[in-house]
């Protein structure tokens, strides 16, 4: 049923993508080498897709002191994944097991509140949240994509959910590259003429204004080593090249500061500057005073599609203010509004431990871009049946396991 409903769906959004649209591209300029400066920041937000979604919400929870706003395009709710691939897997993405409910998420949020690690949850209250969820994205069931809307409605954010699109699982953008119902390489779809990214950016920041035709900021490439924690990103699972795109406004007046996190598959090693090409983020930044982090992550062990660190495969601490991956990104906000980087501090990382499997289809809680369905067999970041990784059965999931995952 769900292979057939996104097949339906991939028709139908085929023909959408074919609908004239009337807008200009404006191709990201070439990566200029430099550091994270200082500007005059009024207003910090958050944005992501996938993985980068659940660490979108990671930050905002985690430092809703420094975050004034997410948008999340296909993610659950705060530390879902409670530590453990599996429940990433069979809970947070699809639902063959039980999840923690919103009501509990909430008060662990509380707890931790209370105990220091993240910040008081008040601060969600009014804050706007903007969320997306397709009818064709089968990476992150709804239900899933519906706890996170709950979890911030109930902390009394402003919360806008737009799940009446046919897309996929992926960023979706005007100038998207894909079509809607697609969820393959590099996960930045075109549904006909609609624009989310206008829709997502009214939400938090109010009325703005159209986008640019011709891009007059610069994209500075900088070394994140110098923001991780321990100055080793790739110990982190981060890359040594992140991106921030400047408007020319930005130089010399007041801006406002979107961090922007790619998905599984999509970090700059990979497929180089596609999702700062296609977002369609830097076109509204011209016009709009504002500055678009990209940090990058990258592959490791455990992590070989290159995700945000949101079930714990690099560190428990992932979805804490201690979080390394989490530290490294709030280091680089800090840059651009302070003179200068701030010292960067050491923590200690944890590689993966064994982990009791009973059920696993590793791609697709690592990639977060197999398609699964039960009696079918799917191919890495395909959605087509080729009988070589993941089999489903009515009963139990088999495959290739990393060394790591052991038999109960």
């Amino acid at each position: 049923m769900r292979l057939r409903n996104a097949l339906v769906a991939l028709a139908a959004a085929t023909g959408l993508a074919a609908a004239s649209l009337s807008i200009s591209l404006a191709a990201v300029p070439p990566p200029q080498p430099g550091t994270l400066t200082k500007y005059d920041i009024t207003g910090t937000y958050v944005s992501g897709v996938s993985s980068g979604g659940y660490l979108a919400n990671q930050l905002h929870v985690a430092y809703s002191s420094v975050f004034h706003g997410a948008g999340i395009f296909s993610a659950g709710a705060y530390d879902c994944a409670q530590n453990n691939v599996n429940t990433a897997l069979l809970a947070c993405m699809d639902t063959f097991q039980p999840r923690k409910t919103p009501a509990e998420l909430e008060q662990l949020t509380r707890t931790r509140a209370a105990a220091g690690t993240v910040d008081p949850p008040g601060n969600l209250s009014g804050d706007p949240v903007w969320l997306f969820h397709g009818s064709a994205d089968d990476t992150v069931d709804r239900v899933v994509n519906d706890d996170l809307a709950t979890y911030y409605r109930d902390f009394g954010a402003r919360v806008a959910y737009n799940n009446t699109s046919a897309a996929g699982h992926a960023w979706v953008s005007p100038i998207g590259p894909n079509a809607c119902g697609v969820t393959t390489s590099p996960y930045v779809n075109k549904c006909g003429t609609t624009d989310p990214v206008k829709e997502m950016l009214g939400h938090l920041f109010g009325p703005v204004n159209a986008a640019a035709s011709t891009l007059s900021g610069k994209l500075v490439q900088f070394d994140q080593n110098a923001y991780a924690p321990g100055g080793n990103a790739a110990s982190i699972s981060m890359g040594r090249e992140g991106f921030a795109y400047v408007p020319r406004a930005c130089d010399t007046g007041p801006c406002k500061l979107m961090v922007t996190l790619h998905g599984c598959y999509q970090y700059y090693g990979l497929v180089g500057n596609a999702l700062m090409d296609k977002a369609y983020l830097n076109e509204y930044a011209d016009t709009n005073n504002m500055i678009v982090l990209y940090p990058q992550a990258t592959t490791m062990t455990g992590n070989p599609r290159g995700c945000w660190d949101w079930w714990g495969y690099q560190s428990a601490q992932y979805a804490l203010k201690t979080g390394p991956q989490m530290t490294a990104v709030v280091n680089m906000v800090k840059a651009l509004s302070t003179s200068g980087p701030p010292p960067t501090t050491t923590t200690t990382t944890t590689p993966p431990t064994s982990q009791c499997v009973t059920a696993s289809n590793y791609a697709h809680t690592v990639a977060g871009r197999a398609y699964v369905n039960l009696g079918q067999t799917y191919a890495l970041g395909s959605n087509q049946p080729l009988g070589l990784w993941n089999t489903f059965t009515t009963s139990t999931i088999r495959q290739s396991a990393p060394a790591y995952w052991v038999k109960c």
